[in-house]
């Protein structure tokens, strides 16, 4: 008893000091929290999809941590200097200073990010890891914030391989090249939107897009059999996140601005330069004109060059239910062009659902309205190089001073010019796009899916062109005065035209997957697969000149029907159809998540061939070994942590750009006679046609290695190609007849490397940057231009030409060797028999002793035979900053505005050197119209195109998560950004971006519409 007595008493009083310890202990803990400034953090810790990570580890350096909880938060004690460390079994740790903050929010990337990474290949995706191609992926988030009403625009420098020139026309689309250019017929690649092909996506808004996927090499575009050869551009749009309930606004506002105007001389130079070359020209008194009542010192670019405002506001609102999403976008820009009148406006709206029936049935579709009016800009810059600056603008409101007699036949007063057609056309687009499909899945291991696609297409103009606004003339002679009445051409006569165009364009596909994981090392993935497109168009143009009944300046008398019947007037019109089918089969095999095999077949048939030459047979097989999964690399995994060597080839056809129904010739009229009192016209073919005209054919194989290093810091791709086209439809003359004829003749080669290098880190101070670059080189060449028949395709007046052994549509002409100085010089050097001092010299490059046109050379290419891009990017807690920059080198630019002798037109500056007498200039030759040997095409009108740009310069803010959800919000962005906004270049026109369009005559400006510098704020909201 008495024991157990003292046990009590005993453990009673330890269990008092313990007590009392503890409380000793709570206290000292408080107090030393006190001084150490201890603080509560709390966050949510979540994946790169948005999910939240439960579990995740989050621990203190050097002391105690905590665990998610079922939704990825969590909430831990520490010290506000403190380090903490984020973890999770299979993704990338993550390490942040504390530095204060009590709301600490985590992305963590999984290790196997990149690799699980799925993009688009042809009818269906695969992941990244898997692919034996060349494919690039761009997310909707870097184009997004772009102003560019074309998203395709926002992609310049971002893809190793893609060249695009951009155009600063309000509204307009960019020229599209991949790998260069493979045909004479077209080289833009096909667009493939949700699974529509299509042949523009300017209908889209950068806003509506998840991601952009470019497939370049043959194994990723094989599947696509006759209209793939080109290259994809395969677009995926946004769709309802499953269990979410978003409400998005982004709106932007910017101004447009030419920072480089074409230099030209002032009223002063104009009248010098003019002086001189009429004394040059020494057939009549260099004072003949009388300048005395020209006073004007006009710079007509900054008449008709503006400051332009651009806006763009979109409005997304997407719901999720058990069983269905729904997203309904609605979309408006607004872009005034720099130019004149120019002006684009676009309205969209786009609706998606996607419904799920039972666990194995989907069915859905979505539906797209768009709606343009675009309004021309009025006025042609080179009407403002040309125009003389020594007359005033206006005389009077609507009463323009009249070019002098120099130059009023062929060119007019800029502004009045602009003027009066301001609002006098009405150019209207609508277009309606949709889908609807059913996904069922069965067997456990199979997919298979329908869809019918449509995309209605309806365009409509009427213009007006009024009559001429009133001008004054200076007048001229010894007494020059402005005559007291207006002149107006007596011939003039206001008229209306229309212009109406539809398109209709419907594709099917139907898809059937069998995806099956074979045992614990193998996967198999099978397509298969059934595709139609059938396109139709047709458009009508009509125009009508009033000579009696005046036809009011309203947009409501704007149709043909209001002039009077027996007016003169013209119309035109046409259409076409073409159809392909095909069938197509797909396996993807993996064994041990390391060797890869893809092969590819399809069977296409197109309508533009005979029957008996419509149907090819085209596939690919790409395999790929990824080396850093093998035993030998496991040592060197921690620095190499990813890399995979691949190889592909394919063969595909090729039916873009040509006509329709190519095989089946209209009637044109041909030769004529008499009968008696009748006379009779005879009816030939308007074309010779081979019979066994067929597509062409695109043959290649791509070769490259991707790499991550340092843990997933670092990214590399490297890829060479080497891919052929061959048996090229071409249009070749036939002697003595005034026909053409069309035969598959031609063979073009592309070879090429592209690199994408990259660098991405986070720094323990929440400081986070991005370092990458991408350089690619194309080398284009002709190998053959006919079997046994020898001839060459000229472009662009002759200034280009396509042969055999040379790039496509080079630069053909003589080379510049100087100015000849003085007679003596023309005695010894190689000439022409009417070279004179003051004269361009051109080298004899066959060696005869004179120049004639044998001595014409190659002097390089319009298309850029380099590309490059770099972006740089950096973040620190909310703040983001991107710069990017772009540039092209390796081709030339035809300064085709500059060899304009049809009237008397203003100088360019660099005329203002032009050779005067012996020693005074060997570049610019004498100031003489007649001299027509300076006016061949040579070096002396051509400029490097190589250009270094910075593309975007950009300032984002993003407001702290748990601020942003205060006002109600899940996601707030506010951003600055530059565009364009400087150039390092030798191009003296207003912009550096070569006129790439035509295949076989590009390079040439001639007052080409300037890419101007765009200034923009806007801001990202998401409820």
């Amino acid at each position: 008893m008495k024991n157990n007595f003292y046990s009590k008493f005993i453990a009673k009083k330890l269990k008092v000091c313990l007590q009392a310890a503890s409380l000793l202990l709570l206290l000292l803990s408080f107090s030393f929290a006190a001084l150490a400034n201890d603080i509560i953090v709390k966050g949510k810790v979540i994946g790169l999809d948005g999910s939240p990570l439960a579990g995740a580890s989050v621990k203190v350096s050097g002391g105690a941590g905590t665990s998610t909880d079922g939704d990825g938060n969590y909430s831990i004690s520490v010290k506000e200097n403190a380090t903490l460390t984020f973890s999770y079994v299979g993704f990338a740790s993550q390490t942040v200073n504390v530095a204060g903050r009590t709301v600490i929010n985590i992305t963590l990337a999984s290790d196997t990010q990149l690799e699980e990474q799925v993009v688009v290949v042809g009818y269906g995706t695969q992941k990244k890891r898997d692919l034996t191609g060349s494919i690039s992926s761009i997310k909707g988030d870097e184009i997004a914030n772009m102003p560019s009403t074309n998203p395709i625009a926002s992609l310049q420098g971002k893809v190793p391989g893609l060249t695009i020139a951009n155009s600063g026309r309000a509204g307009a689309s960019p020229v599209v090249r991949i790998r260069g250019i493979n045909s004479t017929n077209s080289a833009s690649p096909v667009y493939v939107v949700d699974g529509i092909l299509l042949d523009d996506i300017n209908f889209l808004s950068p806003n509506d897009i998840e991601s952009i996927d470019v497939l370049r090499d043959p194994s990723s575009i094989a599947i696509y059999g006759l209209r793939g050869a080109n290259g994809v551009i395969a677009v995926t749009t946004k769709k309802a996140a499953r269990g979410k309930t978003r409400v998005t606004l982004s709106s932007s506002v910017g101004w447009q601005k030419v920072n480089n105007t074409i230099d030209v001389v002032d009223a002063a130079g104009f009248r010098k330069l003019y002086k001189q070359q009429e004394s040059n020209i020494n057939t009549l008194p260099a004072d003949t004109f009388d300048f005395r009542g020209y006073t004007g010192n006009t710079n007509w670019q900054d008449e008709i060059l503006r400051t332009a405002l651009i806006t763009s506001h979109n409005l997304g609102v997407s719901t999720t239910g058990e069983r269905s999403t729904t997203s309904f976008n609605l979309g408006y820009t607004n872009q005034d062009g720099v130019v004149g009148n120019d002006n684009f406006e676009r309205f969209m709206v786009r609706f998606t659902q996607e419904l799920k029936v039972g666990n194995n049935v989907k069915v859905g579709g979505s539906i797209t309205g768009y709606h343009s009016i675009n309004t021309p800009q009025g006025v042609n810059i080179t009407n403002a190089l040309w125009a003389l600056p020594i007359i005033p603008i206006e005389f009077a409101p609507n009463v323009y001073y009249s070019t002098p007699s120099l130059q009023r036949p062929q060119v007019f007063n800029p502004v009045g010019t602009m003027n009066r057609v301001k609002g006098n056309t009405i150019d209207k687009d609508y277009r309606v796009l949709g889908n609807i499909f059913a996904e069922v899945k069965f067997l456990k291991n199979f997919t298979f899916r329908s869809t019918l696609y449509g995309d209605f297409n309806f365009g409509a103009t009427r213009s007006y062109n009024p009559l001429p606004f009133t001008v004054r003339d200076i007048g001229e002679g010894g007494n020059p005065r402005q005559r007291d009445s207006t002149v107006f051409p007596t011939n003039s006569s206001p008229s209306v035209t229309q212009n109406q165009s539809e398109s209709r364009r419907f594709q099917q596909d139907h898809v059937l997957t069998f995806d099956k994981k074979l045992d614990s090392k193998s996967n198999i993935t099978a397509t298969a697969g059934f595709t139609t497109i059938y396109l139709e168009s047709s458009f009508v143009n009509a125009n009508r000149r009033d000579t009696g009944v005046i036809i009011p300046n309203n947009p409501d008398f704007f149709y043909i029907n209001i002039a009077n019947v027996s007016n003169p007037g013209g119309y035109s019109g046409g259409g076409g159809n073409s159809a392909i089918a095909g069938g197509f089969a797909r396996v993807g095999y993996t064994y041990m998540n390391r060797y890869l095999l893809n092969a590819t077949i399809r069977r296409d048939g197109s309508s533009k061939f005979a029957p008996d030459f419509r149907w090819g047979t085209f596939g690919s097989v790409g395999a790929g070994w990824v080396m850093s999964d093998e035993a030998f690399m496991q040592k060197v995994k921690p620095t190499i942590n990813y890399l995979k060597l691949r190889a592909a080839w394919g063969v595909t056809g090729n039916s873009n750009g040509i006509p329709d129904n190519l095989y089946q010739p209209g009637l044109q009229n041909a030769s004529t006679a008499v009968f008696g009192n009748n006379v009779f016209t005879s009816l030939q073919a308007a074309y010779i046609v081979d019979k066994n005209i067929r597509y062409e054919t695109v043959e290649g194989i791509d070769v490259g290695v991707d790499g991550r290093f340092f843990k997933n810091k670092m990214n590399a791709e490297i890829t060479y190609y080497d891919r052929t086209t061959s048996d090229i439809l071409s249009s070749t003359e036939i002697p003595n007849d005034n026909r053409r004829a069309f035969k598959n003749l031609g063979e073009i080669t592309n070879k090429g490397v592209e690199v994408g290098l990259g660098w991405n880190d986070k720094l323990r101070n929440g400081f986070s940057y991005g370092i990458s670059g991408n350089y690619s080189y194309n080398q284009n060449r002709v190998n053959a231009l006919g079997d046994k028949i020898n001839f060459s395709l000229v472009g662009n007046g002759g200034a280009n030409l396509t042969r055999v052994g040379e790039s496509i549509g080079f630069f053909y002409g003589y080379r510049q060797t100087g100015v000849y100085q003085t007679t003596a010089d023309i005695a010894k050097l190689p000439a022409f028999s009417t070279s004179l001092p003051g004269d361009i010299s051109y080298a004899d490059t066959n060696g005869d002793g004179v120049i004639t046109p044998a001595d014409r050379e190659y002097l390089g290419t319009p298309f850029p035979v380099h590309n490059f891009g770099a972006n740089i990017t950096a973040g620190y807690r909310g703040l983001d900053f991107q710069i990017e920059l772009q540039g092209v080198a390796g081709n030339k630019i035809f300064t085709e505005r500059r060899t304009s002798n049809f009237a008397v037109l203003n100088y360019e500056a660099n005329r203002l050197n032009a050779w005067t007498g012996p020693g005074t200039t060997n570049i610019e030759p004498i100031l003489n119209s007649r001299r027509g040997n300076n006016y061949f095409f040579s070096t002396y009108y051509l400029e490097p195109g190589d250009y270094l740009r910075i593309r975007t310069l950009q300032l984002g803010y993003t407001l702290q998560s748990n601020f942003a959800r205060k006002i109600g919000m899940q996601n707030a962005r506010f951003y600055i950004s530059g565009q364009n906004i400087a150039s390092w270049s030798q191009v003296t026109g207003y912009s550096p971006e070569a006129q790439i369009g035509s295949i076989l005559g590009g390079g040439a400006d001639n007052g080409a519409y300037p890419v101007p510098a765009i200034y923009t704020f806007g801001f990202n909201l998401t409820f």
